[in-house]
């Protein structure tokens, strides 16, 4: 059983940077699997922001965020990242991370099995 666990969300200002984490555990086979962040905003789905590989570090992103965000993972620490600059206020969400036991980046929510809590986010203007 895989547990994965958010943190760095706040309240920041549009144009603001911000770093999120997530550390993964539990895993017997991390480089196996594939790691995403989604986020969810009130009245709407959750949807694929950000995914990396654990073991060759391919990354793909959602066109929302291209240029503006970065997904990276230190193996050493279990640990993956989302650098999130330029900030918008429509960038206001829960942001999820997610694994999947598998090679190979998914963008539906329902190819990850292992989710965890969420961390808010919010971009005031």
């Amino acid at each position: 059983q895989v547990q994965v666990v958010e943190s760095g969300g706040r309240l920041v200002q549009a144009g603001d940077s911000l770093r999120l984490s997530c550390t993964a555990s539990g895993g017997r086979t991390f480089p196996n699997y594939t790691m995403g962040w989604f986020r969810q905003a009130p009245g709407k789905e959750r949807d694929f922001v950000a995914g990396i590989t654990w073991s060759g570090g391919t990354t793909y992103y959602a066109e929302s965020v291209i240029g503006r965000f970065t997904i990276s993972r230190d193996t050493g620490k279990n640990t993956v990242y989302l650098q999130m600059n330029t900030l918008k206020p429509e960038d206001t969400a829960v942001y999820y991370c997610a694994a999947r036991d598998g090679l190979g980046i998914k963008t539906g929510r329902y190819e990850y099995e292992f989710w965890g809590q969420g961390t808010q986010v919010t971009v005031s203007s």
